[in-house]
């Protein structure tokens, strides 16, 4: 068991830093020092992939599309979301002015076709703005900066300097720039420029991070053998744990 902070870390080869996970049912903001997270400055945003999909949803039935053709869509919201959507970069500007709105076109598994038009952009928005899903919570850029801002003194400069970014739903296009740009515009520490870290494979960096990990010497002392297990039963674990 591990804190898939730490494993995001892990996957960047880093043990400190702030890691920003937006998943398929949650999203986190988790501060780690020396591989130990600090939980009062882990916060969850209840916006992520599954809500993302049933908003994506919600604004097609209001566009022009044919709503037979939308309802055979549920079962690729989430191919569509990563073929046709994209984080913009300022979200107001584009919703009003149509000269911003860059159609796209995906085909269902019937056949049919349908258009996105502003639905491109704003389906990923909440992640900023959760108000558009009726939450309360702080968007993830706020939330990130409330977690920088619990971290201790002597390592704040650290986590400030290691932010990374994981999970599926953060593959959106243009997510790491706006989440550099809105800390940016957050952050006012002496001399600090942020930046915010994110590998093309982020997507699985919880699974990449545990086997690094688990590779570690230090951590040869925190398993134990199927062996031994099998031998002492499960109360050995508390014995060794």
């Amino acid at each position: 068991m591990a804190n898939t902070g730490f494993l995001f870390l892990c996957a960047y080869g880093r043990v400190t830093g702030l890691a920003v996970e937006v998943g398929a049912g949650v999203s986190h903001v988790t501060s780690i020092f020396l591989g130990q997270t600090w939980r009062e400055a882990t916060f969850r945003l209840g916006a992520a992939g599954g809500s993302l999909s049933s908003y994506l949803h919600s604004l097609l039935t209001e566009s022009p599309n044919d709503p037979s053709v939308l309802r055979a869509l549920k079962k690729t919201l989430t191919e569509l979301k990563k073929q046709c959507c994209y984080i913009s970069m300022v979200y107001e500007g584009d919703l009003h002015d149509q000269g911003y709105h860059y159609p796209a076109r995906f085909q269902v598994p019937d056949g049919h076709w349908i258009t996105l038009d502003k639905e491109r952009f704003c389906c990923p928005e909440p992640l900023f703005q959760p108000k558009l899903l009726h939450k309360s919570s702080p968007g993830l850029h706020h939330l990130a900066l409330q977690s920088l801002q619990k971290v201790p003194d002597h390592t704040s400069r650290d986590t400030v300097g290691n932010i990374v970014l994981s999970g599926g739903s953060s593959m959106f296009p243009g997510f790491p720039e706006r989440m550099c740009l809105e800390l940016n515009a957050l952050f006012h520490g002496p001399g600090c420029q942020i930046q915010v870290e994110a590998s093309p494979e982020r997507g699985t960096a919880a699974q990449a991070g545990g086997s690094m990990a688990a590779s570690l010497t230090s951590f040869q002392r925190a398993w134990m053998a199927k062996g031994e297990y099998q031998e002492h039963g499960a109360e050995y674990v508390h014995k060794i744990f």
